[in-house]
């Protein structure tokens, strides 16, 4: 059986490869640990100047956790879900504070565990196949690894729009949004590790590398849009889910219908804001509702689709982690878990999309506006 993480060196270049490409390259506890203990490794050797992440198969990055295991964990009960989550946490949180250059490679569907990898790395960089998603809330659960951090931080309301539809982003417009810092060809990483293990990374600031490295492969935001706002032109400051196979691919519809190297985001900003910058969820609803264009209508199609109770959380989520650092959005979203598995809809969740496949999930409450402020804030009781 083949690994399903493997190391590579290139000079003074570490490459980690996620080798599970049938899964998508969706993470289970095991390769959690190999990436975690690798990275540790290589931390310590002054022969690896930097790290590149990868996915192996040519379809996905990463597609996410292994949510089947958590949920059966979870039904199971005891400790094994929530030491998952503690670890796949850690691993993350390692990638942001990395001494050395992360460089990630997101290429194909990179998804929520994949963002909770790829949002850490000091360059992110898309292709037109890439596929970005924090699609929780169709499954029951919430935006977590990080994602309270790192969509919270996005410019004007996308984060929040991100976070309650699970929308998903082609290359060009994950790099307008701020979620890749630039946007390469299918055919560039063999150029790129050329690039990246030739590179003399201990005579420059990586910061500066990281920037030149970019500027050689491909546009960055500001060549899609000049009236896009400074925060998504420069990305998110360096700094589950649906993961199985099959409800990634269902996820990654939408985008897939249009190419990866076109730009729409920058259209629909004006319309994010508006509506999803509302104070709380019932306005955000009812802005959509008064609203006869098809946008509005069809996102709010979308809302309405996933479960009631993981959209508002989703909202409470984003709206806390704009005043918590890094550490503490993890902290919080560890503390929300240990609350939202038992009690919440993720086992309903998996079970419709991914388990019995029927599509037809028994939500807690019937629509969002059944979901009472206090049940929100009953499950942040134990957070920052």
């Amino acid at each position: 059986m083949t690994d399903p993480i493997r190391a590579e060196r290139h000079g003074p270049l570490g490459i980690l490869v996620l080798d599970r490409p049938a899964a998508l390259n969706s993470l289970t506890l095991d390769m959690v640990r190999a990436l975690h203990r690798q990275l540790d490794i290589w931390s310590h050797d002054d022969n690896v100047q930097a790290v590149l992440l990868r996915g192996e198969g040519g379809k996905a990055f990463c597609a996410g956790g292994d949510v089947r295991a958590v949920r059966d964990w979870t039904l199971a009960g005891g400790d094994a879900a929530h030491t998952f989550f503690v670890e796949e946490y850690a691993l993350d949180l390692a990638i942001h504070r990395y001494a050395k250059p992360v460089i990630c490679w997101m290429d194909g569907i990179t998804m929520g565990g994949g963002m909770g990898l790829a949002q850490g790395a000091g360059l992110r960089i898309a292709t037109p196949s890439t596929r970005v998603a924090m699609p929780e809330t169709a499954i029951g659960y919430f935006p977590d690894v990080g994602g309270s951090w790192f969509l919270s931080r996005l410019p004007g309301a996308l984060g929040v729009w991100l976070a309650m539809t699970g929308q998903t982003l082609a290359g060009a417009d994950a790099v307008v949004a701020g979620l890749a810092d630039c946007l390469a060809t299918d055919t560039d990483l063999p150029a790129l590790v050329a690039l990246l293990a030739a590179r003399p990374w201990g005579r420059e600031p990586a910061v500066t590398l990281l920037g030149e490295i970019a500027a050689r492969l491909g546009p960055t935001a500001a060549s899609f849009d000049q009236d896009a706002p400074a925060s998504a032109r420069t990305g998110v400051a360096h700094a589950s889910d649906v993961t199985d196979a099959d409800a990634a691919r269902a996820a990654m519809a939408p985008a897939e219908r249009s190419g990866g190297a076109s730009v729409t985001l920058p259209g629909q900003l004006a319309l994010i804001d508006r509506h999803f910058g509302q104070p709380d969820v019932a306005s955000i609803l009812a802005s959509l509702a008064a609203d006869r264009g098809d946008w509005a209508r069809d996102t709010l199609a979308v809302l309405r689709s996933r479960s009631p109770f993981a959209v508002r959380i989703a909202f409470e989520l984003i709206r806390r982690g704009r005043r918590l650092p890094l550490e503490a959005c993890f902290a919080m979203e560890l503390a929300l878990d240990d609350a939202w598995l038992p009690r919440g809809d993720f086992c309903e969740g998996v079970r419709a999309l991914l388990v019995d496949k029927d599509r037809n999930p028994r939500w807690r409450h019937s629509r969002i506006e059944e979901v009472s402020e206090d049940e929100v804030q009953a499950m942040f009781a134990g957070t920052a």
